[in-house]
């Protein structure tokens, strides 16, 4: 199972600068989450494809291999300046990333009249500036890794409906709620403690505020077409808060210090849920969100699956690395589900107690299965 991925549009016009994207791939205290490997949630859009090629690789591997003896020597430029001569006028996509661009202005925006995605990824911007006379056009900002320490000159981009300051130095969520228009908001990986200045974001179906400060989930009581919420190694102990948002059916809040899962009562549309890396003993409390199909609980230390007994929409369960030890409460829980087609137990003591026999034992108790763990075992 993927969690959804950003698709990319395409447009003949654009301003595009290949870059290499070094970034290791989503984590969670040091190990992967197969079901969220391809997460938006975990690293802003992922705009910037994996397979994007290094111009020297031998710089990799060859002690001696020396940029000063590869040059090729040209006209030297200032990093922002002149980057976008060549485009045309009337292009509707500027991408620039990796480039050392310090300075919106500098790259004079007001020239392109038909510009709907601003896309400056991985540069050295400190202050959003100067955009406004691209206020009738611009729909998409994307100003992921770079040195953002305040949220400003947003005041006239009104049409923007999706917006990704991930990445920088941001403390507080402020001057954004005027953007009637925005779908998706990109806050990951900055330095906010206290989720606010949400108020007025009606049309907001995603927003993703993963590895930051926060302790507590609050303030979100007016986002009534939130959809998608993104809350994973935060510092988060309690789910009260959530709810205001009756049209939420996903929540990631991995790695975190959640204990109960009771007050996910308050969610009963939920369809997704990854709490993996918490600090679940037990899975009682999760009986009232008979919507869910998808459930990512590995690296807790629960010990039965009792609770999800009602939830017969389930197609996806991980559970890896917890203390599950009992084939018979598996097969309780799990085999009136219909629809179930994986489950992840590998790193429990049922399958640590007898690696030879285990995928088999699993097969038996639940034989709609199509996939346990890694392993595809029937089509």
């Amino acid at each position: 199972m993927e969690a959804p991925v950003e698709k990319e549009k395409e447009h003949e016009r654009t301003a595009h600068i290949d870059i290499v994207d070094d970034r290791p791939s989503p984590q969670v205290d040091g190990e992967p989450s197969p079901s969220l490997k391809d997460s938006k949630g975990w690293d802003g859009k992922l705009r910037i494809p994996k397979s994007a090629l290094m111009t020297n690789p031998e710089a990799l591997s060859d002690p001696e291999y020396s940029d000063d003896s590869n040059v090729l020597h040209g006209e030297e430029i200032r990093a922002d300046e002149n980057l976008l001569d060549s485009e045309a006028s009337d292009t509707e996509e500027i991408m620039v990333s990796h480039s050392r661009i310090a300075s919106i202005p500098a790259l004079r925006l007001e020239r392109f009249k038909n510009v709907a995605r601003i896309c400056l990824r991985q540069n050295v911007i400190q202050d959003i500036e100067s955009l406004d006379s691209l206020a009738d056009t611009l729909e998409d900002l994307d100003l992921y890794d770079n040195l953002i320490g305040h949220i400003r000159g947003l005041d006239s981009l009104t049409k923007l409906t999706s917006l990704d300051l991930s990445f920088n130095k941001i403390k507080h969520i402020k001057h954004i709620n005027h953007l009637k228009e925005l779908k998706e908001l990109f806050l990951v990986a900055n330095k906010i403690s206290k989720i606010e200045g949400l108020e007025g974001l009606d049309n907001l179906r995603s927003l993703e505020l993963g590895s930051n400060r926060i302790r507590e989930i609050q303030n979100l009581d007016s986002l009534k077409n939130l959809e998608e919420l993104w809350l994973a190694k935060n510092k988060i102990t309690d789910l009260t808060g959530l709810g205001g948002l009756p049209k939420l059916r996903l929540l990631s809040i991995q790695s975190n210090r959640i204990r109960d899962l009771s007050p996910l009562k308050e969610v009963p549309g939920l369809e997704e849920l990854y709490i993996a890396h918490n600090a679940l003993e037990s899975l009682e409390g999760i009986e009232n969100n008979i919507n869910l199909k998808t459930l990512e609980i590995s690296n807790n230390q629960i010990t039965s699956l009792k609770g999800v007994g009602p939830l017969k929409d389930l197609e996806e369960v991980w559970a890896s690395y917890n203390q599950i030890a009992d084939f018979a409460d598996v097969e309780r829980e799990l085999k009136d589900k219909e629809d179930l087609t994986t489950v992840y137990f590998e790193g429990n003591p049922l399958q640590l107690r007898g690696p030879a026999l285990y995928r088999n034992k699993v097969r038996l108790a639940l034989p709609q299965v199509k996939q346990i763990d890694a392993t595809f075992v029937r089509v």
